[in-house]
C-alpha cells in the first residue's frame, strides 16, 4: 500500500484513532484478501517494456472493419490527437476552481454548444460515460417530470442499453419497462398506440436503430406526447449530417454515443455519453453544466452553472449520482465538429449512406444473402445469409475482413443474421473483397 505520509505522521494518525499499527488497523481483514498472491513476471526496464509491447501489438491482424452495433470505424483527423494531448488537457482534473480552470471551462462550454446546435436542443450536459448510461440517466428524468414509472423501450433498441436499463432499475422498481414490437425492423406503430396511456412517462425511441433502420421519429414523438409522455431519442450523432434533428421532431430529450466523434474504438472505451435536452427539463440534467458569463468589469469568465448531483447538493434531491465526467473524449468530439464543420460533417455522413448502400448491393448479389429489412438505413443493415452469421465472419476474419456483427448473439431467431456497417473510410477495394468472398459461399 502506498502512503505519502512520513512515519511520523502516520504514527500520529494511528495514537488518535487508538492502534498501534497499521497491520492492526487491517487486522479484520481476510489474509488472502490483504495480501494477494499475485503470479506476476520479473519487472521489466523501459526499453524492455518497450520491445515486449511492440512484438504484442505486431501479432495483430489488420482488419476492414464492416462491424459497428454501436462503436463506428470513422476517420480521426490527426489534428485532434495533437490538441488533446496538450498537458494542460490531458492532466487536467475537473475544474472545482473555475478561476484556475478557465481553458477547460471554455472546453465543456464549447462542446455543450456543439452538441446544442448539431441535435437542436436547448441544453446539454458536460458528457457522461456513454450513451447506455445516458439513455438510463433520460429515463430517471423523465420518471422524475412526469411522475409516473411506466416507459416504451423500442423493440430496436441496443440489447446492451437494455441491459443497462436492467442494472439501473431492475432492483429499485422505479421504472417498469415494456417493448413496443418492431414488425419488418421498424417500430410497430399501432401497438405503439395500443401501449400508449396516462400512466407512460416516456417512449424511448432509437433511430437508427439497432438494425440500422431509420424511424418515422416524428409519427413517434406526436404519439408520444398525445397522452402526455416525453420522447427520449437515443441518435447516431454523425447520421445527423443528414437526418433530422431530435430538436426538430420534438424529442425531450436526446442521448447518444459519442465515440464517432473523433474517439478512436480502443477495444470498447473510454467513450463519451451525449445527453442533451429542452430548457423545463434542464434542472432534471445529470452533471453539470457550464455557463459564460462576465465579470465586474465585464470580461468574458466560464463558470460550473448548474451541478444536479449529489455532490454539491442534497443526496436525496440529487439528479444523479453520477459524479465525472469524459471530458477528454468530449474535448476529442468538439475539436471533430469544429475541423469538419456542418458541411463536413454532411460530407462525412453522406459518403456513410452512399457507401452502405452500394455494400448492400454487392453482398444482397451473392447468392442466398440478402437485406433482411427494406426500410431506410443509414451506415447499417442487417444481412441475411444461407449460413449461420457466425460462419461467415470467422471465414472472413481469415481474409482480413471483420465482417459485422451476428446478431445470433442477441436474439438466437437471427442466427443466420449479420449486422453490417460501412463508414466513410471502406474503400470500395475492400467492398469488392467482402462481397466476393461471401460469393464462394455457394460454391
Amino acid at each position: 500500500m502506498f502512503s505519502p505520509h512520513t512515519t511520523k505522521q502516520r504514527e500520529e494518525m494511528l495514537k488518535a484513532i487508538g492502534v498501534s499499527s497499521v497491520e492492526e488497523l487491517t487486522a479484520q481483514v481476510p489474509a488472502e484478501l490483504l495480501n494477494p498472491a499475485y503470479n506476476l513476471p520479473p519487472a521489466l526496464t523501459e526499453q524492455e517494456l518497450v520491445e515486449h509491447v511492440t512484438r504484442l501489438s505486431a501479432k495483430n491482424t489488420p482488419l476492414a472493419c464492416f462491424a459497428g452495433a454501436g462503436a463506428y470505424d470513422h476517420y480521426i483527423p490527426s489534428a485532434i490527437r495533437h490538441i488533446v494531448q496538450r498537458g494542460e488537457f490531458l492532466t487536467a482534473y475537473t475544474p472545482y476552481q473555475a478561476e484556475a480552470s478557465q481553458g477547460m471551462l471554455q472546453a465543456i462550454y464549447e462542446f455543450q454548444s456543439s452538441i446544442c446546435a448539431l441535435f437542436e436542443m436547448d441544453a446539454a450536459n458536460a458528457s457522461m460515460y456513454e450513451g447506455a448510461t445516458a439513455l438510463a440517466e433520460a429515463v430517471n428524468a423523465a420518471v422524475r417530470i412526469t411522475g409516473r414509472k411506466k416507459i416504451l423501450l423500442t423493440g430496436a433498441l441496443h440489447p446492451e442499453y437494455k441491459a443497462t436499463l436492467k442494472t439501473y432499475f431492475g432492483v429499485t422498481g422505479a421504472a417498469v419497462f415494456a417493448d413496443i414490437p418492431c414488425a419488418g425492423g421498424q417500430m410497430d406503430m399501432a401497438a405503439l398506440d395500443s401501449m400508449l396511456g396516462g400512466d407512460t412517462a416516456a417512449v424511448v425511441l432509437a433511430t437508427p436503430n439497432f438494425y440500422g433502420v431509420i424511424e418515422d421519429a416524428q409519427a413517434v414523438s406526436d404519439k408520444a406526447h398525445s397522452c402526455g409522455a416525453l420522447l427520449v431519442a437515443t441518435v447516431n450523432p454523425v447520421s445527423l449530417g443528414v437526418l433530422a434533428a431530435p430538436g426538430s421532431y420534438g424529442a425531450d430529450i436526446a442521448v447518444a454515443e459519442g465515440q464517432g466523434l473523433g474517439n478512436p474504438m480502443s477495444a470498447g472505451g473510454p467513450y463519451l455519453g451525449i445527453f442533451a435536452c429542452k430548457k423545463e427539463h434542464m434542472r432534471h440534467m445529470p452533471g453539470r453544466i457550464c455557463g459564460l458569463t462576465k465579470d465586474h468589469n465585464g470580461r468574458r469568465g466560464f463558470v460550473l452553472t448548474l451541478q444536479a448531483r449529489e455532490q454539491h447538493i442534497r443526496r436525496e434531491r440529487a439528479a444523479s449520482n453520477i459524479c465525472s465526467n469524459e471530458a477528454l473524449c468530449a474535448l476529442s468530439a468538439t475539436i471533430h465538429l469544429a475541423l469538419l464543420g456542418p458541411a463536413g460533417l454532411k460530407e462525412a455522413a453522406e459518403l456513410c449512406v452512399e457507401k452502405a448502400h452500394r455494400l448492400a448491393a454487392l453482398l444482397s448479389a451473392a447468392p442466398g444473402f440478402s437485406v433482411k429489412y427494406s426500410g431506410p438505413y443509414f451506415n447499417e443493415f442487417v444481412l441475411e445469409c444461407p449460413v449461420p452469421a457466425e460462419k461467415v465472419r470467422s471465414r472472413l476474419l481469415k481474409k482480413g475482413i471483420l465482417a459485422g456483427v451476428p446478431l445470433g448473439n442477441f436474439d438466437k431467431s437471427m442466427k443466420n443474421c449479420l449486422l453490417v456497417c460501412a463508414t466513410e473510410k471502406r474503400t470500395d477495394e475492400e467492398m469488392r473483397q467482402f462481397a466476393a468472398e461471401l460469393g464462394r459461399f455457394s460454391k
